[in-house]
């Protein structure tokens, strides 16, 4: 470690709307800020191909195409198909983000549970890792990982907002716990305390950007050059020095996607 800080960020969206007016700059500040990879997230009809273009465009952004649970209802004959066919691509790095969404009423839970198992399915039948998405559905998800042995390929548990036991029952399947802004706030008690037993072989940061903007942003658009306020609070709660932190990330994110 030479004590220069570098960074991954392992979630964002650069091809959101929302950055359409200055793309260019907040790839830029991202760099300024640390930030040596982008994996950038696919995760439905539209935004699968504009990431796989930003991912052709930049040496440095890395894909993870899948289908979101919200959109699953979606899902059409040969979507799957066409997933599949982006893993051979050289800048694809997983599947997802995939899982279950209990929060958002738009697509009924049968279908989020078929096409998430099909999903993970195609993970192990690929050999690659899974980014999970989970919100308000740590039972299921944790019970539908298990019934698919995703601990096969492994993956990430994105933006993680659960409990220690969840995130100890994700561990135990060879996932990694991936922290975002939220862990920056101030009452944001329980993912401190999960962030603080992790072990340091198996922690990673992200933005989710343009959401979850961390402290001082909280509120306002989220961008990747953020990804280094996530690993100031990180570095805070491990008692590391930020430097430290982004090494340490930076590897477990080389070691999960198999950057070359």
């Amino acid at each position: 470690m030479n004590g220069k800080l570098t960074l991954i960020d392992t979630h964002t969206h650069l091809d959101n709307q929302k950055f359409d007016n200055d793309r260019e700059e907040v790839i830029a500040r991202a760099r300024e800020a640390g930030v040596e990879i982008m994996v950038n997230i696919g995760f439905d009809r539209e935004t699968i191909p504009t990431t796989m273009a930003l991912a052709e465009k930049y040496d440095f952004i890395y894909a993870a195409v899948g289908w979101h649970p919200v959109e699953s209802i979606h899902m059409q004959e040969g979507d799957l198909e066409w997933i599949e066919s982006l893993m051979s691509h050289p800048k694809v790095v997983a599947i997802g983000e995939i899982g279950l969404d209990y929060h958002w009423d738009t697509s009924p839970k049968e279908v989020q549970h078929r096409v998430f198992r099909e999903q993970i399915r195609l993970a192990r039948k690929v050999g690659k890792p899974i980014v999970i998405h989970n919100r308000d559905a740590h039972e299921d998800v944790v019970r539908i990982l298990k019934e698919e042995k995703a601990e096969e390929v492994g993956g990430i548990m994105h933006c993680f907002s659960g409990s220690w036991d969840t995130a100890k029952a994700c561990l135990d399947m060879n996932f990694y716990i991936s922290f975002g802004g939220p862990v920056s706030f101030t009452n944001a008690r329980v993912p401190k305390e999960v962030l603080s037993k992790v072990p340091d072989d198996r922690l990673l940061i992200e933005t989710d950007s343009p959401y979850l903007a961390p402290h001082p942003y909280r509120g306002k658009r989220n961008e990747s050059a953020y990804v280094a306020l996530v690993a100031e609070a990180a570095a805070a709660i491990k008692g590391m020095t930020i430097e430290e932190i982004g090494y340490l990330t930076s590897l477990n994110a080389r070691k999960c996607f198999r950057f070359e």
